[in-house]
C-alpha cells in the first residue's frame, strides 16, 4: 500500500529500508487437462477446451482465507512499474506454510481478525474485500491499520500489523521458507545475498555485486531452523 504520507520517498526506498531489516510467491497455476464438463459445448476443432486453474495445496488456511490474504497482502506490497510485489514472493504461501510452525501462535489471531475484517468490509463497504476496487481496498486497509476499524477481538490495528510483518518477512526472508519465490524480494531491493567470500573489488564504494540466488541454507555452515513444528517440544532441525 502506498505510502502518501511521506513525500519524495518512492516505493522502492521504502521497500528496501523494510527489506533490508528482514534479508539478514505467485507461482502461475497450471491449467488442468481433461475433458469439457456435461452440457458444455464442444469446443472448435483445435481450440483446447479452458479448465479452471488448480489451487495450490493448503497447509493450514482454509481456501477462503488463503484468498483473503492473497489480497490483502497484494495491497500491502502492490505490483507496479518499480517490480514485482507480494503475489510474485508468495508472501501468503510463506504465511500458511508457517503457521504450522514458526508462526502456529498467531493462527487463532489470522481466523479472528479474518472474520472480523470481512464484517467490516460488508459494513462499512457494502461488499467483502475482494469485490472492492484497489482503491476501496486501501481505503479499508487504512481504517484497520489506524486502528478505527471496528469489530475486532482487540484493536484493529494490531491485526494490520501482524499481517504486514508475516508479509515483508514473506516477502524479503529467505525462500527456504516458502516466500521470495525467484529471489524477487532480494533482487527489488539489490541484496545479492549471502557471501561467504568478500573480494576486495565487492567492498569499493558503489560496487554492484552480482547476486547469487543462494539460500542460506545452500552453505553448510548454517543451521536450518524448520518451517514447522517438528514434535511438541518445539524442536528445529532437519
Amino acid at each position: 500500500m502506498a505510502d502518501e504520507t511521506k513525500p519524495g520517498v518512492s516505493r522502492r526506498e521504502l521497500l528496501k529500508r523494510a527489506g533490508l531489516a528482514g534479508a539478514a510467491l505467485t507461482i502461475p497455476a497450471s491449467a488442468l487437462p481433461g475433458e469439457a464438463p456435461p452440457n458444455a459445448e464442444a469446443p472448435h476443432k483445435g481450440v483446447p477446451y479452458e479448465q479452471a486453474p488448480r489451487r495450490e495445496p493448503l497447509e493450514n488456511l482454509t481456501a477462503a482465507e488463503s484468498d483473503l490474504l492473497e489480497a490483502i497482502c497484494a495491497r500491502i506490497v502492490p505490483t507496479d512499474a518499480t517490480g514485482p510485489g507480494a503475489r510474485e514472493a508468495r508472501a501468503a504461501h510463506y504465511i500458511d506454510r508457517a503457521l504450522g510452525g514458526a508462526l502456529a501462535s498467531s493462527r487463532p489471531a489470522y481466523t479472528a481478525g479474518f472474520a472480523a475484517f470481512e464484517r467490516y468490509c460488508r459494513s462499512s463497504r457494502g461488499a467483502p474485500f475482494l469485490e472492492l476496487s484497489e482503491r476501496d481496498q486501501d481505503s479499508v486497509l487504512i481504517d484497520v491499520e489506524t486502528g478505527s476499524a471496528t469489530g475486532f477481538t482487540s484493536s484493529s490495528g494490531a491485526f494490520f500489523g501482524m499481517v504486514r510483518t508475516h508479509t515483508l518477512q514473506g516477502m524479503f526472508g529467505d525462500p527456504y521458507y516458502g516466500g521470495n519465490a525467484n529471489f524477487v524480494g532480494w533482487d527489488l531491493i539489490g541484496y545479492p545475498g549471502v557471501r561467504t567470500n568478500v573480494t576486495i573489488d565487492d567492498q569499493r564504494l558503489g560496487a554492484k555485486v552480482a547476486p547469487n540466488h543462494r539460500s542460506a541454507y545452500d552453505y553448510e555452515m548454517f543451521t536450518k531452523a524448520s518451517a514447522r513444528l517438528i514434535s511438541k517440544d518445539h524442536t528445529h532441525g532437519d
